[in-house]
């Protein structure tokens, strides 16, 4: 089975957060929602609160296959400046594991150089943070093992880039399908 984290700072974008998770679990691969504070409760960017499963400490990454950043502010501060999850991305990113960064998130993966020469998309007004990369207006980009999305219109859209990334892309389309999904995959 499929395993995915998805990390959570307080101020995250919920819809960018939550449509991973619901989108990947239709396809039965194991998400684990993981707070990166002291609390499982994490409090989102427009009041909405999630338990998560897990505390950052608890998890053992290396059980997983994709590591997912929603954005939001300041959820995408708050993980950036967390060391453990620096550690990880960079981790996933060396090790050719998957990573998925929505709307402000992608400017962390600017910030350590892991988008230097890759395609990437994120929220315009973060464009200036992605160091390196080749900026692309679409609503997800996949370069290698990178995937990543410009905000939360798109969230569907990346959660099922996702989906195709992990499960195949008949999976990606038979969900879109199920959800009367009419944009692009």
């Amino acid at each position: 089975m499929k395993k995915v984290a998805v990390l959570l700072a307080d101020g995250f974008e919920e819809i960018e957060a939550l449509t991973v998770v619901d989108i990947l679990r239709r396809d039965r691969v194991y998400v684990d929602t993981v707070s990166i504070t002291e609390d499982y409760i994490v409090h989102g960017a427009h009041g909405i609160n999630v338990q998560t499963e897990d505390l950052f400490e608890e998890v053992n990454f290396a059980e997983f296959d994709m590591v997912v950043l929603p954005g939001g502010l300041p959820g995408t501060t708050h993980l950036n400046e967390h060391e453990g999850v620096r550690r990880v991305v960079k981790d996933f990113a060396d090790n050719g594991k998957f990573v998925g960064a929505i709307c402000a998130a992608p400017s962390i993966l600017g910030g350590m150089g892991l988008l230097k020469g890759k395609r990437a998309a994120c929220y315009p007004t973060v464009e200036d943070k992605l160091l390196g990369a080749v900026i692309m207006k679409m609503p997800v980009v996949r370069d290698g093992n990178i995937i990543t999305g410009r905000g939360m219109g798109t969230a569907i859209e990346f959660a099922l880039k996702l989906t195709e990334v992990l499960m195949g892309r008949e999976d990606a389309e038979e969900i879109a399908d199920s959800i009367l999904f009419t944009g692009k995959i």
